[in-house]
């Protein structure tokens, strides 16, 4: 597991540089709304360029089932106002980070600090679990994935 883990990791910096990809995030002019369009970098830059915007806190892409839940807890805590997050686009073939996030949504994360539930291939997050339970608690999240009209994103957000 640590093998395939190092490998990972050096494969996905080695994609980070090969492809890049513009943006990970934008910051919009809400406070109690995020909206995650895991893979579809596409749907995010529609969304970046909409009257979205003006009611989200966030919008960004989660690619990985661990790295990038940790990040999005870390963000939820830090926006105490945050309240709703509507995950969208399509998920990430092999990671399954909308899987992974809707099983520690529903279920949390053992002592071991992995997902309960999860099944992509390294969905161990680092994030203490007094965090993982604090943003359970505060959020809610829409499962919208595979969704990636944002006329239908945009009726959730009104």
């Amino acid at each position: 597991m640590i093998i395939r883990k190092k490998f990972d990791d050096a494969a996905g910096k080695v994609c980070e540089i090969i492809l890049p990809i513009k943006h990970e995030y934008y910051i919009g002019r809400g406070k109690e709304l995020a909206i995650c369009t895991l893979s579809s970098t596409d749907l995010l830059e529609q969304v970046s360029k909409s009257e979205i915007m003006d009611k989200v806190a966030i919008a960004g892409r989660l690619l990985s089932e661990n790295r990038g839940i940790d990040a999005m807890i870390k963000f939820t805590l830090e926006h105490p106002a945050l309240r709703r997050i509507i995950v969208c686009g399509q998920e990430v073939k092999g990671h399954k980070s909308s899987q992974a996030l809707l099983s520690l949504y529903k279920n949390g994360i053992n002592k071991s600090g992995r997902i309960i539930g999860a099944i992509g291939p390294y969905p161990i997050l680092k994030s203490p679990m007094r965090d993982v339970e604090a943003f359970r608690r505060q959020i809610t999240i829409t499962d919208m994935t595979g969704t990636v009209e944002i006329k239908k994103i945009m009726s959730l957000v009104a």
